[in-house]
């Protein structure tokens, strides 16, 4: 039998019953902490990128990348955190007037 392509470029197959399985290795990938914007990224992906998440996956690439979102979206987070208190600071703020629970102006 000849050799496929996979085979020339060094892949290698499983018997499994009747079946020749390619046997595939994901590359190994260093673990980095992900956050919560992390997370809530791999959701999206998952949900509605399939081919993106399937492909940085399969590349290795994935915990990089999500550790990488994730420290951006936390210091996008942390600068808009900061925004608000210097508006607040610089009485901005201070000139509204609060509302009660049933509505009415203080």
């Amino acid at each position: 039998m000849a050799k496929t392509i996979f085979e020339e470029l060094g892949g290698k197959y499983e018997r499994q019953g009747d079946y020749l399985i390619p046997c595939l290795n994901v590359p190994a990938e260093e673990e980095q902490p992900i956050g919560v914007w992390g997370q809530r990224h791999l959701d999206y992906l998952k949900q509605y990128r399939r081919v993106t998440y399937t492909n940085l996956l399969t590349s290795g690439r994935l915990n990089a990348y999500l550790a990488d979102i994730d420290r951006q979206a936390q210091e996008r987070f942390e600068r808009l955190i900061e925004d608000m208190k210097q508006a607040q600071g610089n009485g901005t703020v201070k000139g509204r007037k609060r509302l009660r629970m049933d509505g009415k102006a203080q």
